[in-house]
């Protein structure tokens, strides 16, 4: 047991040395509390009941330096977690083919994608995920559950539902598939008012998206963009997707801790039609750089309810053996400076969602707003 006990001192003595390393480029470091790290790996190791794995410590070590940061935002993520996150931000995954967002305070079906796994299997929009493999979904962040819903190509994931009428949950177990969902959907309503939708911004959504509007093959009385739902993504995308419209000027600033901030700003050329943006509370991140640059640069009317309020910028860093850590490095302001962060946008017109997934009172005014003229 003692050559055991000098083996483990000599792994995590390094691991330790290293800590101590660290830290000393902190003014302030309270090295008390680094002992009271040192003295719990120890007695962990020496006095718990059952023998714990080294790296498993180490892992949970992390993991906690991570979480006291109390940011939701900023996460450790596993090797598996990291991989599928990474395929998540490329636009490429395995999946079931489910758009979902937060309805009520629960992890909700926003629609399943035709063709799709999730609709062959019988999931149906309004559906509330009560768990993902077991694991319940009350009090998980809408990232997290993508990504356990995202899996390798050929795997199963079972997700327990309460579908509105049944008084029990239902079972899909899905088959994952590779999913290659367009970020951007269009179409005519009434005839000459183009509809788009963006569900969330990849590397593809700015090129996806000028391919929708070169497809509306007559003159347009407006447009109508639907960000409702739209949890984000990636930054350059919703720059490029602001560009469309907003018409020279800043779109986003960029705040950094070290004062490296940056301003994406817009090239003159703008889409010039009546423009109406869609937004919930659902609508967060790249989806509130777009509303907040329409709102202040005056090119458009938002309608519908005030958005999430995720006005922080994280970026990806890959560690060791695969893992990953996404850590929040930056807050973004609109182009008037406003610091959206638990906040959100306004809308100028505020209409109520009333969730039935039958009627669509936001998108019947939008198209009132564009009928009367009104920019």
């Amino acid at each position: 047991m003692r050559r055991n006990q000098r083996w483990f001192f000599l792994g995590v003595g390094a691991v330790l040395a290293g800590l101590l390393v660290i830290s000393s480029v902190f003014v302030g470091t309270n090295y008390k509390q680094l002992g009271n790290l040192v003295q719990v790996i120890r007695l962990v190791h020496a006095e718990y009941v059952d023998t714990v794995d080294t790296g498993r410590l180490i892992e949970g070590a992390t993991k906690g330096i991570v979480e006291s940061l109390e940011d939701p935002y900023s996460v450790y993520l596993e090797p598996e977690t990291f991989g599928r996150f990474m395929e998540q931000v490329k636009g490429s995954f395995g999946g079931i083919g489910i758009l979902v967002g937060y309805r009520n305070d629960s992890l909700t079906v926003v629609r399943p994608f035709e063709g799709t796994p999730a609709a062959e299997a019988g999931i149906q929009a309004g559906d509330v995920i009560l768990a993902v493999d077991g694991k319940d979904t009350s009090e998980m962040d809408l990232e997290t559950a993508v990504l356990l819903i995202r899996g390798e190509v050929g795997s199963k994931v079972r997700l327990t539902v309460q579908r509105e009428g049944y008084a029990q949950p239902l079972e899909f177990e899905v088959e994952r598939r590779q999913i290659q969902v367009p970020t951007v959907e269009s179409t005519l309503l009434d005839g000459d008012i183009g509809y788009v939708v963006i569900s969330q911004f990849t590397e593809h959504t700015g090129r996806e998206l000028i391919y929708a509007l070169n497809s509306f093959e007559r003159e347009l009385r407006g447009l109508i963009l639907d960000l409702r739902d739209n949890p984000g993504g990636d930054l350059t995308a919703a720059v490029e997707v602001a560009d469309q419209f907003i018409g020279g000027g800043p779109i986003v600033h960029i705040k950094y801790r070290t004062n490296q901030d940056q301003t994406y700003s817009a090239d003159s050329r703008r889409l010039d039609l009546p423009l109406v943006v869609l937004i919930n509370q659902n609508s967060a991140s790249a989806s509130e750089i777009v509303a907040g640059a329409v709102k202040d640069a005056g090119v458009g009317i938002l309608v519908g309810t005030k958005t999430f309020g995720k006005g922080v910028v994280q970026s990806v860093f890959e560690l060791g053996n695969g893992a990953g850590l996404k850590l929040t490095t930056a807050r973004y302001l609109t182009p008037s400076g406003h610091d959206l962060h638990k906040k959100g946008v306004t809308p100028h017109v505020v209409v109520e969602d009333p969730g039935d997934f039958e009627t669509d009172p936001q998108l019947d005014k939008a198209l009132e707003i564009l009928k009367a003229g009104n920019r």
